[in-house]
């Protein structure tokens, strides 16, 4: 006999079970998006996303909700479920790619490893090799990262400020010509008067941005979004005070790290500490 479907007419799926909470709690309650808004000190338009499913909102907000409608820790455990929910992984980084077509500047922090608009084929095929994938899957996901490298090209490319610990510096590839080949392409793209490549010194010491790969995209209409990810997953953020927040602790990493010229000399030191191959 298969399963009995348990019938509770409402979402088995967490983000969506999440969304429909919101929504409920706030009619419930007799309160509009708006009201809700000025009731809570927040665009009352994250409230609408939120309970469409288009984004989760941070920690904060969600705790706010909980003590508005009297419900302690409830919709918090609903967030929490919503964020290990590894379908919504997926549709928040097609939703960032969209995103990131429309931007007119990117910024970007590496703690960990090179960004994917920098790294050289050899780079990207030690990196996804190392992260479990294998055969066709790696040359089919070097090139589709390698394709992705023309949003930088052609006269409507956004401009790109990155700002790479030493850590992600550090880590080099097993193969030492592969990895002089990254170094190079570093410098190069460095040299353009559109992208600029910053490096933060180990000696920098701690700041609000440790163990955080960002970027953020300023678009068109003015908005800025940002986007966190680690090696399992990602979390877009539209939120608009949790972004000015990321954008503060940015403003500071970058006030720490070297100057773009100083970055460069950095990076040529790095270059001459590669091995060559003496077979050749």
């Amino acid at each position: 006999m298969p399963p009995r479907r348990v019938i509770t007419g409402r979402s088995q799926q967490p983000r969506q079970r999440y969304a429909e909470e919101l929504r409920r709690m706030r009619t419930a309650r007799g309160a509009s998006l708006r009201q809700l808004g000025e009731r809570l000190g927040w665009d009352w338009s994250l409230f609408g996303k939120m309970e469409k499913g288009e984004t989760l909102g941070s920690p904060e907000v969600v705790q706010a909700l909980d003590t508005y409608y009297e419900t302690p820790g409830l919709l918090l455990a609903l967030w929490e479920l919503a964020v290990g929910d590894k379908s919504m992984f997926r549709e928040r980084f097609r939703r960032y790619m969209s995103l990131e077509a429309e931007a007119v500047s990117l910024w970007h922090f590496a703690v960990s490893t090179l960004p994917g608009l920098l790294q050289t084929p050899g780079y990207a095929r030690e990196l996804l090799t190392a992260g479990g994938f294998k055969g066709d899957q790696v040359t089919q996901q070097v090139e589709a990262r390698i394709s992705r490298q023309e949003l930088l090209e052609g006269d409507d490319a956004p401009a790109f400020r990155t700002i790479l610990s030493e850590a992600a510096l550090r880590t080099a590839l097993q193969d030492p010509d592969e990895w002089r080949h990254q170094l190079e392409r570093l410098v190069s793209m460095g040299e353009r008067a559109d992208l600029t490549v910053q490096v933060l010194l180990d000696s920098a010491g701690l700041h609000g941005l440790d163990s955080t790969d960002l970027w953020f995209l300023r678009l068109s209409d003015a908005r800025t979004v940002a986007y966190v990810e680690n090696a399992h997953g990602g979390e877009l953020i539209e939120e608009a005070v949790s972004v000015e927040r990321l954008q503060r602790a940015y403003d500071v990493v970058r006030d720490m790290a070297l100057s773009p010229a100083e970055s460069r000399k950095f990076i040529l030191r790095m270059l001459e500490e590669v091995p060559c191959d003496r077979s050749t």
